[in-house]
């Protein structure tokens, strides 16, 4: 293993046991990937991110070709969008966790943020929470519609599909991802029922 990848590893295989111990990737669903010193360390294909070991995790060089441990997973494309679209991004995850899956299925009015602003934490940890067209997992076309949002967004969620969050540290982006679950389960617990969501005076007086 080169050395520029030995930390990112041991990180990322402890986060895939943190996000299967939470029920956040139900089967050998979810992946994740880390940027380092010109390349990426990346889960590999079909995984169990719960038991993943550092032998296993995928290396891949600058341009996302393949250069150590097991194949990446099938969806290093949607990962590389985020590391192009914004070169402070770190760390990608992406999972298909119960309640963000649900809310994936449901028809909204706008997709430029599907989550609706209910508490303080998910404005804080997510933001704006951008639904992107069905198509077909690994497809070129749900790559360039996660392209096409990546610049402006680091939540992205998949429609009938699942989130995907980029950010600065794989805790952060970890942090999000459970989020992003917490805040979709609230919405729809809530659904047809009256709600009090922030004012925009309230969610402007929110610290990043």
């Amino acid at each position: 293993m080169k050395g520029r990848h030995r930390a990112a590893v041991r990180e990322l295989c402890k986060a895939g046991r943190t996000l299967s111990a939470h029920g956040l990737t139900p089967g050998t669903s979810g992946n994740i990937s880390v940027r380092v010193e010109r390349g990426y360390a990346m889960s590999p294909t079909n995984a169990f991110l719960g038991s993943l070991e550092p032998e296993d995790v995928s290396l891949l060089d600058e341009s996302g070709e393949q250069i150590g441990g097991l194949e990446p997973t099938k969806e290093r494309a949607l990962h590389l969008a985020f590391y192009e679209q914004q070169p402070e991004v770190r760390a990608v995850v992406h999972v298909h966790s119960t309640y963000a899956v649900a809310l994936s299925c449901l028809e909204h009015d706008d997709p430029d943020n599907v989550l609706r602003p209910l508490t303080p934490y998910a404005i804080m940890r997510v933001g704006r929470l951008a639904l992107a067209p069905y198509a077909r997992p690994g497809s070129p076309e749900l790559v360039a519609a996660v392209a096409s949002r990546a610049a402006n967004h680091r939540a992205v969620l998949l429609a009938n599909h699942g989130p995907i969050f980029a950010a600065e540290t794989l805790a952060q982006a970890i942090a999000a991802i459970e989020e992003i679950e917490q805040a979709a389960k609230l919405q729809l617990l809530l659904e047809g029922r009256p709600i009090r969501t922030l004012t925009p005076n309230e969610i402007a007086n929110l610290s990043p």
